[in-house]
């Protein structure tokens, strides 16, 4: 990823690399993205980077001692630590879709941004919505005021968050619409995708932000619409 398509993604939604997707690819049906209604701490917040992955739990306490439990947490850390960047952290909560116990608040956000990573994204729970760290967006299934008995299960296995599949390493973009794992093999198509589809928008856009538009606008810029698409 040159930091020209790292600056561009940053400054565009998750929809718009959906669509650009498309665009590179060539075809609709792609469908490597999130389900159902997620939550963002921050609505203008966008994250980048490829995924370091881990699994969590919070509903009951750890059966394990305590040691081993510590040894996972700081392995969990590690990696986050030493992941390439930009990173995001991509947690499952193993407890979905019954999640009480809230991972991301002050302290973690905290920690995760001062390792680089530049946000996280699960199925599971966030708190501490005052008191995040500035510039660390989460995206999550869910807001509550508890962390439960949360704690580490697995770090670097393939992960699924709210029907999309992760893989550690994989490249995700996230925003308050959701998250989407950009495939490889568009990656060096997808600056171009994304302003050629800016450009076609802008076809039907900007007509129908005129103060003259009516259908017959409407239907002669809808031509020139199906023309550029093609």
């Amino acid at each position: 990823m040159t930091p020209e398509l790292l600056a561009l993604l940053r400054s565009v939604d998750t929809p718009t690399v959906c669509n650009a997707i498309e665009v590179a690819q060539g075809k609709r049906g792609f469908n490597a993205f999130t389900r159902g209604t997620m939550q963002a701490s921050d609505p203008n917040g966008v994250i980048v980077g490829y995924a370091i992955t881990a699994q969590i739990a919070a509903v009951s306490p750890p059966t394990e001692d305590s040691t081993t439990i510590r040894a996972r947490r700081m392995t969990y850390y590690k990696a986050m630590s030493e992941g390439p960047q930009p990173s995001v952290a991509a947690v499952e909560d193993i407890d979905y879709p019954n999640c009480v116990g809230a991972y991301w608040g002050e302290v973690n956000t905290t920690i995760h941004k001062g390792f680089g990573i530049s946000g996280a994204l699960t199925n599971g729970v966030m708190r501490d919505l005052g008191d995040m760290a500035e510039d660390f967006p989460v995206i999550a299934r869910s807001i509550g005021p508890s962390h439960g008995f949360v704690h580490v299960r697995s770090v670097g296995q393939p992960i699924r968050i709210m029907g999309m599949d992760v893989r550690s390493g994989d490249l995700i973009h996230a925003d308050r619409h959701g998250a989407v794992v950009i495939p490889p093999e568009v990656v060096e198509h997808l600056q171009s995708a994304i302003v050629k589809m800016q450009e076609t928008e802008k076809l039907v856009l900007d007509p129908a932000r005129a103060k003259d538009f009516d259908f017959a606008a409407f239907e002669a810029a809808w031509e020139a619409f199906e023309k550029a698409r093609t």
